[in-house]
């Protein structure tokens, strides 16, 4: 998935994740995008497309009714001038970093040249231990880098509200900075690595161009000296620090005696070592810069154009079932009891949520106890979802039956879902939470036997949230074969 629409997927995923209640994205509203999506993308169109059309739409309606999100994602888009401005003073710098004192006379030991050239050396040297050590894995950004990202895209993720009943955008938004700066982090390290590496070429090119646009106008005279250096020692440490320039120009270094002769007071005219300057920066910094910038910047463009997204997550999941061009059929079959009207309205609304609100629940005839025909009970293109009552103990040559019918006529893939409704029993034991947890550790022993999810829920006086938060654990538990 290319970078925008990552962005914007894990902004409506914060979003709807954090407004459990439905106070700013309804269950209406879900539901239109997935439907929206759907028509837009086709029903046989890859899941990544769907769910980032289905994202860009969620945001254009909600760019009218709560304008903070969509804010706060162009906000966080990468800015590209921050970047050209870095190269660009980069350059500067290195144009106003070379103005020598007033006698127009350069060290040959302590320019800017020679720093720039063992600080780039020294950078080299890291940048490949670290890929060695690491095996090629990523590394993790250094303060240069973190701050090109902060420049150019982050900003301080400000922390959730505390109080859960608190409006739910500032959560999402919280939530959202947090997911994208993890998202994000590696396409950025990249992205801010290329910046750096250009701004470093940049810095490089503005010396030579200082030098030589002032070389122009006044007569450098070069120089050298120190107090524990003699002239042999000199000229054997600019033979190694210039041998690039050397090589490039093939001029040597003068012998020792024409070092001798240029120490402090005396000089020479500065041409030949402003060439060995240009020479050894081009060499040694310009050109592995440009390389490195380059190499970044064809990693960048991947990882702009193909950001992971998990969709074997219980939200995409949950997702991906509304593809529909329509309603996503679900069929509920209860076992050995009949659900009254406003469980069976309850049941349908947290169907609905586990396929984004675009759901057309059907409630089946109950099975009766003892029986295991499962042919009848679906078609082929409906989603299975079994009703059974905690208040009945769950029986392998009765209930076990009956699952192990269904899970053999499911579609290869799928495993249908059990909903086990807790309101009966509940009625009758009152809050007794042992013999709750053990009649439920019965259920789920059994369903995990089968294959099968199991989601339990008191129909009678449901939590939403919550039931939407264990439907999904429990649709993306692994299970193993039996």
């Amino acid at each position: 998935m290319n970078e925008r629409s990552a962005m914007e997927v894990a902004a409506v995923r914060a979003l709807e994740e954090a407004d459990r209640a439905r106070t700013i994205w309804t269950d209406d509203d879900r539901a239109w995008a997935s439907r929206a999506a759907a028509q837009v993308v086709g029903e046989h169109a890859a899941p990544e497309a769907f769910i980032a059309r289905r994202a860009a739409l969620a945001l254009e309606r909600l760019s009218t009714r709560a304008r903070a999100m969509p804010s706060m994602i162009r906000a966080w888009r990468w800015r590209p001038w921050v970047g050209v401005a870095i190269i660009a003073l980069a350059f500067v710098a290195g144009v106003v970093v070379d103005r020598i004192d007033g006698t127009q006379r350069i060290n040959v030991l302590a320019p800017p040249v020679l720093l720039l050239v063992l600080w780039n050396l020294g950078v080299y040297a890291v940048l490949g231990a670290g890929y060695v050590l690491r095996y090629g894995d990523a590394s993790p950004m250094g303060p240069l880098r973190r701050a090109v990202v902060r420049l150019a895209a982050h900003r301080r993720p400000a922390p959730a509200p505390r109080d859960a009943n608190a409006d739910p955008m500032p959560q999402a938004m919280a939530a959202w900075a947090h997911a994208w700066i993890e998202q994000s982090a590696p396409l950025y390290a990249k992205r801010a690595a290329r910046v750096l590496h250009l701004a470093a070429a940049a810095l490089a090119i503005g010396v030579i161009a200082g030098l030589y646009w002032r070389g122009i106008a006044v007569e450098y005279r070069a120089t050298w000296e120190s107090t524990f250096l003699d002239a042999p020692f000199v000229r054997q440490l600019l033979a190694i620090v210039y041998a690039p320039g050397v090589w490039l120009t093939s001029n040597a270094i003068p012998d020792v005696a024409a070092i001798a002769a240029i120490r402090a007071p005396g000089s020479a005219n500065a041409a030949p070592w402003l060439h060995w300057m240009a020479a050894t920066l081009t060499l040694v910094v310009i050109a592995p810069r440009l390389v490195l910038a380059l190499l970044a910047g064809l990693v960048e463009r991947h990882r702009a154009a193909r950001l992971p997204v998990a969709l074997g997550e219980a939200y995409f999941l949950r997702l991906l079932r509304g593809l529909h061009d329509g309603p996503v059929p679900v069929r509920v079959v209860p076992y050995s009891f009949t659900p009254d009207t406003a469980a069976a309205s309850t049941l349908a609304a947290i169907l609905g949520r586990a396929v984004g609100g675009n759901a057309q629940v059907t409630m089946a005839p109950a099975v009766a106890y003892g029986a295991d025909e499962p042919a009848a009970l679906a078609t082929a293109t409906e989603w299975q979802v079994l009703l059974f009552n905690l208040a009945a103990t769950p029986e392998a040559e009765t209930h076990g039956a009956f699952l192990a019918a269904i899970a053999a006529s499911t579609r290869a893939g799928e495993s249908p879902l059990a909903v086990v409704d807790e309101s009966g029993l509940r009625a009758r034991l009152g809050d007794d939470a042992a013999r709750l947890d053990a009649r439920r550790a019965l259920w789920r022993s059994l369903c995990d036997d089968h294959r099968c999810a199991v989601l339990f829920v008191d129909l009678a006086a449901p939590d939403f949230a919550a039931a939407e938060r264990a439907l999904d654990a429990a649709l993306t538990t692994p299970r193993a074969a039996p």
